[in-house]
């Protein structure tokens, strides 16, 4: 699998030849001012919440690539009040078969209101599985015991979790996130975007290092083969 970061938590990731674009909030990032949307045309948009954060570009995207966008049935009705009509509800413990293989939504501990005040149904994260890889992205969420759940079915190739605290997880709830998910890969997200958010890069890797869990902090536009 190839991940590509846009900043914050959005990732693009191509596996078995299918892009899947997550929560892109890219064009209101300062961060990001180096990447172009006009050039992302993912076949997939998968949304964890409503927020504003991880949904800003997510109507000029969907409208530019026709992808189909998988989200809770509150965000697709969102969607496709802003014109985006190719969209496939899901539920929390719902799983689909696709041409990129089986998404399942589940349980993220977060809250999800649209700007507009629109509701954004519950915050939910995915486990995406196929015969060449198999990932978790967490969505924004605080640590719970559903997590422990995952491996039951799932080997994880790796897990895509927060880690930049006062919204989410910190970088020692992510690490005893890893260990319940029986991830040994993980790519932080959610960091450095806002003030608030602000983490110790160097600080981070030793104490993911320190407990045998190799953590990737990506450069915006860098792209990694896993």
């Amino acid at each position: 699998m190839k991940v590509t970061y846009y900043g914050h938590s959005c990732f693009e990731v191509v596996s078995v030849g299918k892009s899947m674009l997550f929560d892109p909030f890219i064009t209101p990032n300062s961060l990001a001012s180096s990447v172009n949307i006009s050039n992302i045309k993912p076949d997939y948009m998968l949304i964890s919440h409503g927020h504003e954060n991880h949904v800003a570009d997510a109507v000029s995207i969907a409208k530019q690539s026709n992808c189909t966008c998988i989200a809770i049935l509150e965000l697709t009705a969102w969607l496709k009040s802003k014109g985006v009509d190719n969209v496939y509800p899901m539920n929390i413990g719902g799983s689909h078969k696709l041409d990129f293989g089986t998404v399942k939504m589940v349980n993220a501990v977060h809250s999800s209101t649209m700007l507009e005040g629109m509701p954004g149904g519950n915050p939910a994260g995915f486990v995406i599985q196929n015969m060449e890889d198999c990932f978790y992205y967490a969505g924004d969420t605080a640590l719970h015991s559903d997590m422990q759940l995952i491996p039951r079915r799932h080997k994880l190739k790796c897990a895509f979790l927060p880690i930049g605290s006062n919204f989410t997880m910190d970088v020692l709830d992510a690490i005893e996130a890893a260990r319940m998910l029986g991830a040994h890969t993980v790519i932080g997200m959610h960091y450095d975007t806002f003030g608030c958010l602000t983490i110790n890069h160097e600080e981070a890797h030793r104490t993911f290092q320190s407990a045998g869990i190799n953590l990737h902090l990506m450069k915006i536009g860098e792209t990694l083969t896993l």
